[in-house]
């Protein structure tokens, strides 16, 4: 390849990129992510034989007792926990390998500060939750979710991959959704975490990674 001006432009770009964005994001880990969540969703379906009664208002307040059980709550919890784990765990292994495979660095200071920007919805919306939790206001739970999430992604994509950015906003609109229809939070938060990340990861990896393959 020559040396034109047109070609130094290009890899100064392209400099300037890998400086101030997080480029190491994996559309499989998007991928995993959605499975993960797809598979902890369906368990959480079978265990309650979808119960109306923890997810619907009208159903829930006005059928006394209202509360659920703890034995129930627990698992769920639970169930979100190992989820989450498991989420984390497949985001680092899938992100660090196309960093590897790339020659960035993972650990920088750009991400740091787009973790930062993304953990703090995700702290605030965490402490709601359990609030919600706290006041067995189940039927929020889901939607409120989805909405603190669509924020922390919204708020960190200004420092790495502009999909990033169209995931939290549809995240936060179905999050805003679910809302109106809450007996169907467990469907919201499938589609949610489960179906938009596997799509999402694929365009990813249609985008990027494939093309850093072939490179």
């Amino acid at each position: 390849m020559k040396n034109t001006p047109q070609n130094q432009i290009a890899e100064i770009k392209e400099m300037m990129e890998k400086s101030s964005r997080f480029l190491s994001l994996s559309g499989l880990s998007g991928i995993s992510v959605g499975l993960i969540a797809l598979l902890g969703t369906i368990y959480a379906f079978f265990y309650l034989n979808y119960n109306l009664r923890y997810f619907q208002p009208d159903l829930y307040f006005n059928n006394p007792p209202y509360f659920i059980p703890d034995k129930t709550l627990l698992i769920l919890i639970l169930d979100a926990v190992i989820i989450l784990i498991l989420a984390l765990i497949s985001a680092i292994f899938f992100t660090a390998r196309k960093a590897r495979k790339k020659g960035l660095k993972i650990w920088n200071r750009i991400t740091k500060q787009m973790l930062t920007n993304l953990f703090i919805p995700l702290a605030a919306g965490g402490i709601f939750c359990l609030a919600l939790i706290y006041y067995r206001i189940i039927f929020l739970v889901a939607p409120a979710t989805l909405i603190f999430y669509g924020l922390a992604l919204i708020n960190a994509s200004k420092y790495t991959f502009t999909e990033i950015r169209w995931l939290g906003l549809f995240e936060i609109g179905l999050g805003l959704i679910a809302t109106a229809f809450a007996g169907y939070g467990l469907i919201a938060w499938s589609i949610g975490f489960g179906l938009l990340h596997i799509i999402y990861g694929i365009v990813m990896y249609r985008r990027y990674d494939s093309i850093s393959l072939q490179n």
